[in-house]
């Protein structure tokens, strides 16, 4: 019998900017510069996290950092 485990991939998209050097910080996740909301700078964290706790983890470094949700969002799912 073969279980098959995949991680799921997320695309988080929050106003304002951070380095890339923060990615480490933020479960190895890409930061990449998004599309602006009026004069409000976006930027987008795409990759898989492992559980709910590393998504829980990367959402409340945010909100410490006071940086505003505006999206979050589960994508096609990537083997482990």
């Amino acid at each position: 019998m073969t279980t098959e485990f995949t991680t799921p991939n997320y695309r988080i998209i929050f106003e304002g900017q951070l380095d890339p050097a923060w990615s480490p910080s933020l479960a190895g996740l890409d930061i990449t510069v998004g599309e602006p909301l009026s004069s409000c700078p976006t930027s987008v964290l795409t990759g898989p996290l492992a559980d709910q706790g590393a998504l829980h983890g990367v959402l409340d470094l945010l909100f410490m950092l006071n940086l505003p949700l505006i999206k979050v969002e589960r994508c096609q799912e990537a083997d482990r």
